[in-house]
């Protein structure tokens, strides 16, 4: 094995319960995203654009969509014989077998794998931010500092400040404190998840906090605080730009939009900074005779017979005649019947909304089973979901993955209830 300066680990294992129905038969990384991507496009790009060409995709809850995305890593140039793209599941470890405690402990679980490459530094990343950074001048940063640890931060709104953590840092970015959301924050220089560690430092606290059985091996409640208690030399990097966590359906909505404002926050087509991923084949999309598209993303292979504004569809969605599409995501392979609103829905691969639907009408009631995750208005299609020809759905209302037409509760879905696959209704 060549050395290697740096490498990347990649944290996909999340389950992102958060973003409802969108993740229940996969990982939060490999939701769909722009139109063209999924989440986790946006770490590999930074890698393949900052010049890191081996990286370890740390995986666990609903692997299969993620590892048939990333496969040999071809899109991002990663399919190469040293280094290049590894999925590290927790499960192929027979002798150990068991899952991933936390975001340390996964790391820790896949020491072997960075001491193949012994690089100086290791990047560890999250799988489920959308952001554009290039790690090379992070790491020029770490170098420069001499540096056990460098932590991306981001400005954040200080009324925001408590949902974070915050580092507290001299002003030349040295840090002296990590609050993990403070009732009264000092800063607002809220952690991204981005870290670079010098990896001989790392990997000794590692195996310290494995052995400490009162750990919850995670890198912001365990390593970080540790370190820094320890007087270890820690910086913060300040990074500016576009970043989001699209954690909850809320903020994954209102990144998609970010991307058809009028001046567009966070920009795809810029050709310095590719954004990389897997590129199935369709043909052009296609806006019939009836059909308009306004401020809108619409991938190959549409089929559009209906009016679509400030919406983002993927590949292959058919939009029926008379149909109107709003604030939309509408995802792969979808078909919207004719004569249907769809008003502020996300709507999931391979749905079926009949024609004569409206979807996202009436008041803007919180869903009743998860009021936390269905609350800001949107209405949400699980996969391979079918809504029947006439229905009226409200506002957060959760329509689960596979359920059929004779499953549905009733042709009239109020704001805040949920059509449950197996026909129980709420």
């Amino acid at each position: 094995m060549h050395n290697k300066e740096i490498i990347a680990l990649l944290l996909a294992g999340g389950q992102g319960s958060r973003l409802g129905v969108l993740t229940k038969n996969i990982a939060k990384p490999a939701v769909l995203y722009g139109g063209k991507y999924r989440i986790i496009d946006f770490s590999l790009s930074n890698c393949v654009n900052s010049d890191i060409d081996t990286v370890g995709v740390l995986t666990q809850y609903q692997p299969l969509e993620l590892n048939a995305h990333i496969g040999i890593g071809k899109p991002w140039d990663m399919d190469r014989i040293n280094g290049g793209v590894t999925i590290l599941s927790p499960y192929l470890k027979a002798e150990i077998g068991e899952w991933y405690k936390g975001t340390a402990n996964a790391v820790f679980q896949n020491i072997h794998y960075v001491d193949k490459y012994s690089p100086k530094y290791v990047v560890i990343l999250s799988g489920d931010h959308i952001y554009k950074m290039n790690y090379s001048q992070m790491l020029d940063f770490h170098k420069a500092n001499n540096a056990d640890a460098t932590i991306s931060v981001i400005n954040v709104p200080w009324e925001e400040a408590n949902r974070y953590g915050i580092m507290n840092t001299q002003d030349n970015g040295k840090i002296y404190e990590f609050e993990e959301k403070p009732q009264n924050p000092k800063s607002n220089l809220a952690s991204m998840g981005v870290y670079i560690f010098t990896w001989e430092v790392l990997k000794e606290y590692l195996i310290r906090d494995d052995q400490n059985l009162e750990s919850a091996h995670d890198f912001g409640k365990n390593i970080i605080p540790l370190m820094l208690g320890e007087g270890r030399n820690m910086w913060a990097y300040k990074f500016s730009g576009y970043w989001r966590d699209v954690g909850t359906i809320q903020a994954y909505w209102e990144s998609n939009m970010d991307l058809i404002s009028r001046v567009p926050d966070f920009n795809l087509f810029d050709p310095a900074w590719k954004i990389y991923t897997p590129n199935p084949v369709k043909p052009a999309h296609y806006i019939g005779p009836t059909g308009s598209v306004k401020k809108s993303i619409v991938a190959e292979g549409c089929m559009i017979y209906g009016s679509v504004k400030n919406s983002v569809l993927f590949p292959g969605v058919y939009v029926g005649e008379g149909t109107e599409i709003v604030d939309s995501i509408i995802m792969t392979d979808s078909v919207i019947g004719s004569n249907s609103l769809i008003d502020k829905c996300i709507i999931g691969e391979g749905a079926r909304i009949g024609n004569n639907v409206k979807m996202g009408i009436g008041e803007n009631i919180p869903n009743e089973l998860k009021p936390n995750l269905y609350d800001s208005g949107i209405t949400v299609v699980g996969e391979k979901a079918t809504v029947p020809d006439g229905c009226q759905i409200g506002k957060n209302v959760m329509i689960d993955s596979y359920i059929t037409d004779q499953e549905f509760p009733s042709l009239n879905v109020e704001s805040g209830k949920s059509a449950l696959k197996g026909g129980e209704s709420e």
